[in-house]
């Protein structure tokens, strides 16, 4: 899916993109979140139009500085000369070109930007839908056509198009991943749509763009662009049957709490636990980070997300272990004992 643009505008545009690669040099290339190293048909696409744009820029800029250039060398006031100049009655095929040129070179701009953008907001036929929902400070990932639910990290085929639902449980944010293209607003109540694709297998850092309350800078997403076999393997993991933990276990008393103080807000497939204030927890031990990228996901520090989470993240609506909760360290240990046995 996407489409190619030609090879002459990709020449033509390629000594501005080049030119906006040196002028954000602290931007690095090689960084996961840089829009100059596309990774799929959309960002490509994005690109040139960013590189299109400033060609087209570059070339009003130009001429404007020769003609500004002629005009003060050629009607410079010489020495002795007091007179204040001849009056200009006005030439008609000068004034219709500085009116024609500009309104052309908008059309040059216009067309593609806003055939590009229509294009990368419809529904994408055949792609995989997920349904994005934007949470204060987390993202929600609804498998349409799988029947699955996870959290922050989204794992897809490989090279396969993605037809995203976004929308939002509270307030405004907005989904963008660089490398792959595309960023729309998840608004409550409202629907939006965004075609995403990657060339191949990788690794892309997404993130929030809208400014949503004290966490926003911590409401990341990574999108995982797996081979068939490695997402065969992850959406196996999502649908096993759940497996209680051994009675009279750490993490059997970990589940016993957890039902008590966090099953109204998360959901763990097959079982009792729906809650749907936070995020979901199912197979939670195949994630790399808790809190959507605030902290490395290891048993240290979901000891420490578990005590008191606003500390690491302002403003977040999970409640503090060792203080609402009031939950005692060995009880907290428990919970995540049972916490680690969801893989």
């Amino acid at each position: 899916m996407g489409r190619r643009h030609g090879r002459a505008r990709r020449a033509a545009e390629a000594p501005a993109v080049a030119l906006l690669a040196l002028a954000l040099s602290g931007c690095s290339v090689e960084r996961p979140g840089s829009v100059l190293a596309p990774a799929g048909p959309a960002a490509r696409m994005e690109l040139d139009l960013l590189g299109l744009s400033l060609v087209v820029v570059g070339a009003i800029s130009a001429a404007v500085l020769l003609v500004l250039l002629y005009i003060v060398v050629r009607f410079r006031a010489r020495p002795g000369d007091a007179s204040e100049g001849a009056d200009n009655p006005g030439v008609t095929w000068l004034e219709v070109a500085w009116t024609a040129v500009p309104a052309g070179l908008l059309v040059l701009l216009a067309v593609p930007s806003l055939t590009d953008t229509f294009y990368l907001a419809k529904p994408v036929a055949g792609g995989m839908r997920v349904t994005v929902v934007g949470h204060q400070y987390w993202w929600e990932y609804r498998y349409d056509d799988l029947g699955l639910v996870t959290a922050n990290e989204l794992h897809v085929p490989a090279a396969r198009p993605l037809d995203l639902r976004v929308t939002s449980a509270d307030v405004m944010h907005e989904f963008w991943v660089p490398r792959l293209g595309g960023k729309v607003d998840a608004a409550p109540g409202r629907r939006n749509f965004l075609y995403l694709q990657s060339d191949g297998p990788g690794v892309f850092a997404g993130e929030c763009t809208q400014l949503c309350g004290a966490s926003h800078a911590h409401m990341l997403t990574t999108v995982y662009a797996d081979t068939p076999s490695a997402f065969e393997a992850w959406r196996a993991e999502l649908t096993k049957p759940f497996s209680p933990p051994p009675p009279g276990s750490a993490a059997a008393r970990g589940m016993q709490i957890f039902a008590a103080k966090c099953a109204s807000c998360h959901a763990i497939r097959g079982t009792a636990f729906k809650g749907a204030t936070g995020p979901d927890l199912t197979a939670l031990m195949l994630r790399k980070t808790i809190g959507a990228g605030t902290l490395e996901l290891n048993r240290e520090n979901l000891v420490r997300w578990v005590t008191d989470a606003s500390v690491f993240k302002p403003g977040v609506l999970m409640p503090s272990g060792k203080g609402k909760l009031a939950l005692t360290d060995a009880q907290i240990r428990d919970v995540v004992a049972f916490l680690e046995t969801l893989r």
